[in-house]
Parts: C-alpha cells; sequence; structure tokens
C-alpha cells in the first residue's frame, strides 16, 4: 500500500509543489541521546544496515552532496549525527546495524546508543528504515522492524538503489517485500522506492516529511 499523504502544498495552478529545502547544516554528533541538541523541533530519523546508501539518500533530499558523510567502506556513521533543516525541523542520521568488520564491543555499544535514542527521544516524529530493494529482506532487518513494532515506534520504509534494477524487477521485489514483511506486520507497511542516483522518491517523501512536520507543530 502506498504511503497515504495527509496534506499536500499546491500553487495557484493546483500543482503540487515539493518542499523547498533552503537550508541544511549539520548541527552536532553525539554518542547518547541525552546529549543531542535540544529536544525543540520534529525530528525524522534514519536508519539502515551498513551500506544500504543512507548517507547519500539524506544528501539527495536535502540537495548538497557531502552533508551526510558518505564512503564505500561501511560503518562510516558511528554517532548520532543531527542536521538542521529549514530552522525548523532535524534530519537524523543514524550508525547503520549489521556491520560485520566492527567489533562486538563496537557493534554492542552502536546498538545501545540507537535502541535508547529511538526509545526515549521525545521529539522523534519518524524514522525512516532503509533497505537494499535489490535483496530480500535480511534477518537482521526483520529482527529491527519487529522491534520497532513491539516498541510502538512509527517508522516508513526506504527501499533504496532502485536505478540498479529494471522497473519489472521493482515491481518484482516490491511484492516480494510485501509478501516477507506481511508476516512481521499485521498492518499496511507505508515505504517508497528510493534511487539517490536518479532522486527518484525525492518529492514524494519530502511532501511526506512536510506532512508530519506540519502534524508536529498543530499538536
Amino acid at each position: 500500500m502506498e504511503p497515504k499523504l495527509i496534506m499536500v502544498s499546491v500553487g495557484k495552478s493546483g500543482v503540487k509543489i515539493p518542499m523547498h529545502i533552503q537550508e541544511a547544516i549539520f548541527v552536532t554528533s553525539s554518542g547518547n541521546y541525552k546529549k543531542c541538541p535540544p529536544p525543540d523541533k520534529p525530528e525524522i530519523a534514519f536508519i539502515g544496515r551498513s551500506n544500504v546508501g543512507k548517507s547519500s539518500l539524506i544528501n539527495m533530499l536535502v540537495g548538497r552532496k557531502s552533508l551526510a558523510k558518505t564512503s564505500a567502506r561501511p560503518g562510516k556513521t558511528q554517532l548520532i549525527n543531527h542536521f538542521l533543516v529549514n530552522k525548523s525541523f532535524y534530519l537524523v542520521d543514524l550508525p547503520g546495524y549489521g556491520w560485520a568488520q566492527a567489533s562486538k564491543t563496537q557493534r554492542i555499544g552502536w546498538n545501545e546508543m540507537v535502541n535508547q535514542y529511538l526509545l526515549h527521544r521525545e521529539n522523534l516524529v519518524s524514522l525512516f528504515v532503509l533497505l537494499d530493494i535489490r535483496l530480500p529482506p535480511q534477518k537482521i532487518d526483520l529482527i529491527f522492524i519487529n522491534w520497532l513494532i513491539n516498541n510502538n515506534i512509527p517508522f516508513t520504509l526506504l527501499l533504496t538503489k532502485a536505478d540498479k534494477i529494471s522497473k519489472q524487477q521493482i515491481t518484482i521485489q516490491l511484492n516480494n517485500f510485501k509478501q516477507i514483511l506481511a508476516v512481521t506486520s499485521t498492518n499496511p507497511l507505508n515505504y517508497f522506492v528510493t534511487s539517490s542516483k536518479n532522486q527518484l522518491g525525492k518529492s514524494e517523501i519530502l511532501d511526506f516529511i512536510e506532512q508530519i512536520v506540519i502534524g508536529y507543530k498543530m499538536v
């Protein structure tokens, strides 16, 4: 099921206007949710397995090539990174999970840091979970999604790297995702098909974020 957008911005012609990112700046990196910026603005976080294209997707959304640090080496993001967008909300780049080359102690530390952030960050309004559309959901993905559901943490799936497969393969993979994830959740899961290379899904995701931010400010 496609995500349902409650509100959209339209111009005089009736055409939907994508949210305009005027400014996106790095604020701080934190090793503990208690050291994050004051929770005075809505916050949207991104997470996924290492090397799923998380930093590239954040850069694509804000129109900056190197706001979030990208690397060919998995595990580049090791702290909670806050970016202030349009002075009105935060995008948060969380450490990826499942990086086998990190030590067990490092992985446990990252997992605990992220879990505490997700459970206790009071202004976190939505979480984007990134999955590589070329692959079936991995066991670690399903474990994490189950954890989110059990802890009532709202999330949306971003299926990345769609430019690397054909439209027919995308359709096949979407059906596979739906079948596999139906076992995990009895409720329909929202998702967007994305590509950082050709900006697929950018306007739809920004619209989605805009409505989340509007809804937060109206509460």
